[in-house]
């Protein structure tokens, strides 16, 4: 098990190590700094899967020393790492790991907007190998990729290399998507830009290209003459929390449905690529994204969570939570059925929904396999909507779920259904992985096949344009810790179907 346990890091440390680099921050002291990038830099030390050069110049507008800010980030993060729900946990920090994170760690305290910082950094990084790592607001995009280029500092040379990480959201809408695209453009080259998404940094999202194209028990009935139909649920018992302010421009459906939810959709229903170069996977990703059907109103559910309860304790509605207008009609919850116009998928329906304040945490695929042409036996209880159906369970629970029917003991003809479950986290042992460990070391490497194109972006947005509209009426309300609105519902019975519950349980019980 001990030998399990360690693979992770085997495979990362059995790789060549990047070369050396700064990592210059850009919102040192913001959360996701603290609760996701830092966290990763510390696993991929300790799997001695970074340079022994490595190196971070941290810039916030906070006052503040390499010293200081190393340390004040690591009394967040032991906080953090004593939460096991996190997604970064450890009973401690290694020292040596830690150290090799921080050691050479500087500290910048300046304006994102003002010239004068980037003229300092010119001074500073010379001709280093440089990621500069956008982890701010989205509107400081493009102000800072111009200051960087008006500096010189995206300049390369032969020695050395300079790359930017933008963060999502990518634009609002399809034409902020274009318009961000050209202020980068204007400043980098296509291939100086990683535009990262955590989701496609998770190992269990990323097994499933290896699943369907490496095993003939799988591929042959990845299409439309052996599958019904595909769920895509990421629900969420937490509410806003704190961020009302970002969340009231946003709504659900920005948030999470052109980028993680349309991630997992690409890379459950993509063709294979020729191969396992960037540009061969990030085609085929692209152009599914440019098959999809444009969606239509009709095919669009959004509500709003109102009060309820999440394990035994009462929240309020969201409307009532700071920040947020009394009168808002901002969606906390999107469902969406959508169709891929191509050969393999043809007639298919996907549904997809994210919500907050749900009834359980759940992030999965569902491939619904369609059922037996006909039917020779009896069936112990209604479940024929049930049978055989191939769960991807990505969060909280990292499994493989497949369903079908066998004939239940005794004397008659009758079938009950069972499962078969992989879970990675008994066969390869849990490790600490919150999602950027392997997108930052690809991006060291400089390998973008983890990472948006432009031209993905782009088609995500176009096919949720007709939907992509403020409410003019007040929204359906669900409660919180609820399955959702009656309108999902109502959503997927019009073709017959019925979603899965949400919960990180399983829905199958072993039979008497």
């Amino acid at each position: 098990m001990q030998q399990m346990a360690t693979q992770q890091r085997d495979v990362l440390s059995s790789k060549e190590p990047p070369s050396a680099c700064t990592l210059v921050i850009f919102g040192a002291n913001g959360d996701l700094t603290k609760r996701l990038l830092i966290p990763s830099l510390y696993d991929l030390a300790a799997a001695d899967a970074l340079s022994n050069d490595f190196s971070i110049l941290a810039i916030d507008r906070v006052q503040a020393t390499g010293e200081s800010w190393a340390r004040g980030l690591r009394e967040t993060i032991e906080s953090f790492a004593k939460d096991p729900t996190a997604e970064f946990s450890a009973a401690e920090l290694n020292d040596t790991a830690w150290n090799s994170v921080v050691k050479t760690a500087d500290y910048i305290s300046g304006d994102f907007t003002q010239p004068e910082l980037f003229q300092n950094l010119h001074g500073r990084l010379g001709t280093k190998n440089v990621i500069f790592y956008f982890a701010v607001p989205a509107g400081l995009f493009a102000v800072i990729a111009k200051n960087l280029g008006d500096a010189g500092l995206l300049k390369e040379d032969e020695g050395f290399y300079r790359r930017l990480i933008v963060e999502k959201p990518f634009g609002h809408d399809l034409a902020t998507a274009r318009q961000l695209d050209v202020d980068l453009l204007k400043q980098a080259d296509e291939s100086q830009i990683y535009r990262i998404d955590h989701f496609l940094g998770k190992e269990v999202v990323q097994s499933i290209m290896a699943m369907r194209f490496a095993n003939s028990l799988f591929e042959p009935i990845w299409r439309r003459e052996y599958i019904d139909h595909i769920e895509i649920t990421a629900a969420e018992t937490i509410g806003v929390e704190k961020r009302g302010k970002f969340y009231e421009p946003t709504g659900a459906l920005r948030d999470m449905v052109p980028n993680h939810l349309f991630t997992l959709l690409c890379m459950v229903a993509m063709e294979p690529p020729i191969n396992l170069s960037a540009k061969a996977v990030r085609d085929e990703k692209t152009k599914l994204l440019q098959a999809i059907r444009p969606l239509k109103p009709a095919d669009y559910v959004r509500a709003q969570y109102g009060a309820g309860q999440i394990n035994g304790q009462d929240v309020p509605a969201y409307r009532n939570e700071p920040d947020v207008s009394p009168e808002s009609r901002t969606e906390t919850y999107s469902a969406m059925r959508l169709y891929i116009d191509n050969w393999r998928w043809g007639g298919v329906p996907f549904y997809l929904r994210t919500g907050k304040r749900m009834k359980g945490r759940s992030t999965e695929v569902a491939i619904f396999l369609k059922r037996a042409p006909y039917n020779l036996f009896d069936r112990s209880e209604d479940m024929s909507g049930l049978a055989n159906i191939i769960r991807l369970r990505l969060d909280p629970l990292h499994d493989i779920e497949m369903s079908f029917d066998v004939k239940k003991p005794g004397t008659g003809e009758i079938l009950t259904l069972v499962q078969s479950v992989f879970s990675y986290d008994e066969f390869f042992g849990k490790e600490t992985n919150v999602g950027y460990e392997a997108l930052l070391y690809d991006c060291m490497k400089g390998d973008q096949m983890l990472f948006q194109s432009a031209e993905a972006i782009e088609a995500a947005w176009a096919a949720v344009e007709a939907i992509n509209r403020p409410a003019e009426t007040d929204l359906p309300v669900y409660a919180a810790g609820s399955e959702g609105p009656k309108e999902a519902d109502a959503l997927l019975a019009e073709n017959g179907h019925k979603w899965l519950p949400v919960t990180a349980e399983t829905i199958f019980s072993k039979t008497p």
